[in-house]
């Protein structure tokens, strides 16, 4: 039997990155289902910090995360995962209003938005077809090293004492004698004091196994491709995001394109793979937007983007269940968010003050109770 403080169930972004941020301060378990872990949401990331991306509410975890993320302490990481981007928010002729009123959520927040007319976006986005464009640009978006981050909080919560168990799905978590008993996978059980559901599109599946009544976060898919477009696209093209919500897409190595028809598709906690369909459509909404011609689909893949109701991440003690921790429901955002989500998840978890860096985010927005009796 293993005896833990806190077992943590998942190790893709959101648990690898709780699990550094507790590990100094208690015993503690990753439990991951896959034979490597950031298998699923955060191994198929489109890779960008955005501070606006994922709304008003989302923001303040976004803005928290930029300094750590920039300079991240030396025992940490030798080198930053942040690479200077831009984004520019486009609205297509007559579609201004869904513009102005993107840029009027964020009035007030410090998220510089931009305006920009047609001249100043076809400067920036070669073979843009003429018409009536409108843009924001925001100019602190930037490329994030996914992989090198996630490598680096696995590496912070092994040096300081955090066991890593994978091909371990849950099969059975109870509470016994004020601790949970863990069966996952082969592994031998575990107990401990606090088990914290960190398992992404899985999150209410490993509820119901503890006794906790879902929330009802719910997977949707994402689809992204890697195009070769003529003629390349530059480097320094900025990540371009549709108003309207229909499309992205941003420049990747060797003049090569990452795109996505910013699908939502609600889909079974699995595997996810990518539709012909869901490229097809990215494809004939980027040609109204640009003359580039697709040369080839070198690749394509989906992820699964997990959200609580209200679209909001969950962070906090089950309001019913002693011992069970929700870190859970970060959509799209989880990766961008993760330093400050880390931050404020240990100190709800450890009882203590938290950190200064999110001192000021009110962090009861996020708390499982916020749902209405279950």
């Amino acid at each position: 039997m293993n005896r833990v403080d806190i077992a943590v169930v998942g190790a893709g972004m959101a648990g690898a990155s709780l699990a550094a941020a507790l590990a100094p301060h208690a015993s503690v378990v990753l439990i991951e289902a896959e034979a490597l872990p950031g298998y699923h949401a955060t191994g198929r990331s489109a890779a960008f910090w955005t501070e606006s991306y994922g709304g008003p509410a989302v923001q303040p975890l976004t803005s928290a995360s930029g300094d750590f993320l920039r300079a991240p302490p030396e025992r940490f990481s030798d080198r930053g995962f942040l690479a200077r981007r831009t984004a520019l928010h486009l609205a297509a002729p007559g579609e201004g209003a869904a513009l102005d009123a993107f840029g009027a959520r964020f009035a007030g927040s410090g998220v510089a938005l931009l305006p920009l007319d047609a001249a100043a976006i076809a400067e920036r986005v070669p073979g843009l077809r003429p018409g009536g464009w409108t843009g924001l640009l925001e100019p602190s978006c930037c490329d994030i090293d996914v992989a090198a981050l996630h490598a680096a909080y696995l590496r912070a919560a092994k040096a300081a004492g955090a066991a890593l168990v994978c091909a371990a799905p849950l099969r059975s978590a109870a509470r016994e004698r004020g601790r949970w008993r863990i069966e996952a996978g082969d592994a031998a059980p575990i107990e401990a004091d606090v088990l914290v559901d960190a398992a992404g599109a899985w999150a209410d599946a490993v509820a119901r196994i503890a006794g906790a009544a879902p929330l009802g976060i719910r997977p949707y898919r994402r689809t992204v491709a890697q195009l070769r477009v003529a003629p390349a696209v530059p480097d320094d093209l900025p990540l371009v995001l549709d108003a309207a919500g229909r499309f992205y897409f941003k420049p990747e190595a060797g003049g090569r394109l990452w795109l996505s028809p910013h699908d939502e598709t609600p889909a079974p906690a699995a595997d996810a793979a990518p539709e012909e369909i869901d490229v097809a459509t990215a494809i004939d909404r980027m040609g109204a937007v640009v003359d580039w011609r697709v040369e080839r689909v070198e690749r394509a893949w989906a992820g699964l983007r997990s959200f609580a109701p209200d679209r909001l991440p969950v962070y906090g003690f089950d309001a019913e269940v002693p011992g069970f921790f929700w870190f859970a429901g970060q959509g799209g955002f989880g990766i961008q968010t993760a330093p400050a989500a880390a931050s404020l998840g240990a100190a709800l978890l450890l009882g203590r003050a938290p950190e200064s860096t999110v001192a000021e985010i009110d962090v009861a927005r996020y708390a499982p109770g916020r749902f209405a009796p279950r």
